[in-house]
């Protein structure tokens, strides 16, 4: 069986160890520079496979050297954020966590896919994207698969449906600058512009966006962990298993809706090799604005980077 390796072993990297280890597509390497720490959750979560029926080895590490051998590598490392803090401003200090992560990725799994979490995921997305040096197929974020569970929960909570009826679909950054076109937003393939008055759907849309402060500000000392462990799991998933699925996520882009040396949040289809093709779909007027001035931001994020 094939390794999935995550780097940062805090909650939402054990999480996504979790929902892996469930979906039984990889043995698992949980990495974090803390000496038994990620050890210690591995155990815990191979204590559980009896009672959860799932069978992959599941081990744990403080040596960066064993994500050797990788098909992919999941990147959850760094700071995170605080009440009243923004993703941006925990860009400088998480660009110099993962320089030397970036660094032993390249020397110990080349030919592994990079999955990013570390915020501010669109930014840092682009910058390892950079600093591997890495096919832009091969390095992939996770915000967008994150921002579409979000609006299908929000959706179904307002219709009384199960959320697994709801489809949606995102684009651009993530938070603030999540871009999310009503019309792709369906149940059962009914548009919920059919369904729901506008303000309700802006209702939607605005919570979908602010779901992680919200979160943040109830939980004080912690992250959402749960909803972006799972996320990272589908998007490991469908690469792990070939499905090629079509998944919101943030990817470097070369022309695609018009943008170039940048990344963005967009729908491609995954498969064994990471992403296998950008799909690009016909946007109204309003949301080539809002993706513009979403790209806007991530644009001069990216620039103060210096790369």
């Amino acid at each position: 069986m094939e390794k999935v390796s995550i780097i940062g072993s805090g909650n939402v990297g054990v999480a996504a160890a979790f929902y892996l280890a469930e979906k039984g597509v990889a043995n698992i390497m949980l990495i974090d520079i803390l000496e038994g720490k990620a050890e210690g959750s591995a155990l815990d979560l191979a204590e559980a496979s009896p009672l959860r029926g799932y069978d992959v080895k599941i081990q744990g590490s403080s040596h960066i050297e064993d994500i050797k051998g990788s098909k992919v590598v999941v990147l959850t490392a760094g700071n995170v954020r605080k009440p009243n803090t923004l993703r941006l401003e925990l860009l400088e200090g998480n660009m110099k966590i993962v320089d030397p992560i970036i660094e032993n990725i390249v020397k110990y799994a080349p030919d592994a896919v990079v999955i990013v979490l570390s915020e501010p995921v669109t930014a840092l997305t682009y910058y390892v994207w950079k600093k591997t040096g890495f096919d832009r197929a091969k390095v992939i974020g996770v915000a967008g698969k994150l921002d579409v569970a979000r609006v299908c929960e929000y959706t179904a909570r307002e219709l009384g449906v199960t959320p697994v009826e709801v489809s949606a679909l995102v684009l651009g950054g993530h938070h603030k600058f999540t871009v999310i076109p009503p019309d792709f937003i369906r149940v059962c393939g009914i548009p919920v512009t059919e369904l729901l008055p506008k303000e309700k759907i802006d209702k939607i849309i605005s919570d979908a966006r602010e779901a992680g402060t919200t979160i943040l500000s109830m939980l004080k000392r912690q992250t959402s962990m749960y909803s972006p462990g799972a996320a990272i799991a589908e998007t490991v998933g469908a690469i792990m298993n070939d499905t090629r699925a079509i998944l919101c996520v943030p990817t470097c882009l070369d022309g695609e809706y018009g943008y170039k040396n940048t990344c963005l949040g967009v729908p491609v289809q995954l498969g064994k090799n990471g992403i296998e093709k950008i799909i690009e779909i016909e946007l109204s007027l309003p949301i080539r604005n809002e993706l513009q001035a979403s790209a806007d931001v991530i644009n001069k994020t990216i620039e103060s980077m210096g790369i």
